[in-house]
């Protein structure tokens, strides 16, 4: 499966670039990660709970970032293991433009799996791995502006204990 999109981050590129690259928003980012340890030299190990249709799993894994142009562009890496599930394999190729005051990101993510995962058929798989893709990059986005919805917005500020959405942003400048 491959897909490509782009959106607009309002933030500076460096905070985008820094944003990605932080253990801390990529736990956040990742939907149904538990654990996310490591570096961007070393790379990071992470652990996913997730469930693609009848087909939940726990992957245990490791992100690679390689092809680093800071604060142009790299390439994320990622491979899990699932036990009898299978595995899952995937990258996203990441390019920050500077657009006024705010940040064009754009982004090619391409999955694979196997095992009892890739019997569950490619539509199945293909609509799992690009919601998974347009929720990584909108957590992202949300880490570093803030909510887009002023309901969302009231809500996060209410509750106490969990992170605001925008924090990312607000703890760099």
């Amino acid at each position: 499966m491959q897909m490509s999109d782009s959106r607009e981050v309002d933030a500076p590129r460096e905070v985008v670039w820094a944003a990605i690259l932080n253990p801390e928003v990529l736990k956040e980012c990742v939907p149904g990660c538990t654990e996310m340890t490591g570096t961007p030299e070393d790379g990071f190990q992470a652990t996913v709970v997730q469930k693609v249709g009848p087909v939940k799993a726990t992957f245990k894994g490791n992100v690679v970032v390689s092809e680093r142009d800071e604060p142009n562009s790299l390439k994320l890496s990622g491979e899990g293991k699932g036990g009898a599930a299978g595995f899952a394999k995937g990258g996203a190729t990441v390019r920050l433009e500077e657009n006024g005051a705010g940040t064009l990101l754009h982004y090619d993510v391409e999955a694979n799996v196997g095992g009892k995962l890739a019997q569950l058929g490619s539509r199945i798989i293909d609509g799992f791995a690009k919601k998974m893709a347009d929720q990584f990059f909108t957590r992202l986005q949300e880490a570093i502006e803030g909510p887009q919805d002023p309901e969302e917005a009231a809500e996060t500020e209410a509750t106490p204990g969990d992170k605001k959405k925008g924090w990312f942003k607000r703890l760099v400048t």
